[in-house]
């Protein structure tokens, strides 16, 4: 898709009917967890496909816990995948160029200092959805509101929750179902929505 012409086209018509190359590694690494029986929740880009948005992702983020990152590297390493560079936590798809991200419970999202919101354990955070366990939209919402909300470099997390806004039409009233230390952006963003589209 970086390529951009008709082969991002492709790429793209592809995401979209799950055919393409990362939805391919989604569902290999997804089974192989699966299997060995280690926790783990999809989060970012793919967790808001999965929930509603319809955007496109060059990477898989991988919620697990510290005490499991090893296991589930060496399960994928097995399979072929390896790491981007020398004693990085993260791997790389042989076959399919496709970056694997590790999150890791009781890490800060966005500028990584400690708040009210950290990554979560994946076993009470995630639900099934087409057979692969994804973040629940609720804790996807929150972590991507502290990301935003504390790094202007990952401004684009607020943007992917307005997007969850609008596709699932969420009013402020889910903003209940949220940390308190998110709950006035959720509402300031969902205003925001409502605002532009009466005008």
């Amino acid at each position: 898709m970086r390529r951009g012409g008709d082969t991002a086209l492709h790429e793209i018509s592809k995401f979209f009917t799950s055919t393409d190359a990362i939805h391919l590694s989604l569902h290999t690494i997804a089974a192989t967890l699966q299997d060995s029986r280690i926790p783990y929740v999809v989060a970012g880009g793919m967790a808001l496909v999965a929930h509603g948005c319809t955007r496109t992702t060059l990477d898989v983020q991988i919620l697990v816990t510290a005490d499991r990152i090893a296991e589930a590297r060496e399960q994928l390493i097995d399979l072929g995948y390896i790491p981007p560079f020398k004693n990085s936590k993260n791997l790389r798809d042989t076959q399919t160029g496709i970056r694997i991200e590790f999150l890791l419970t009781g890490q800060f999202p966005g500028d990584g200092k400690p708040k009210p919101i950290a990554f979560p354990d994946p076993e009470s955070a995630g639900a099934f959805i087409d057979g692969i366990r994804y973040l629940k939209l609720e804790k996807l919402i929150e972590l991507k509101l502290a990301s935003g909300m504390t790094n202007p470099g990952r401004v684009k997390d607020l943007g992917d929750v307005q997007e969850l806004i609008r596709a699932l039409k969420l009013d402020d009233n889910f903003a209940s179902k949220l940390d308190p230390y998110v709950q006035d952006r959720f509402v300031e963003l969902q205003k925001g929505l409502q605002s532009d589209q009466s005008e």
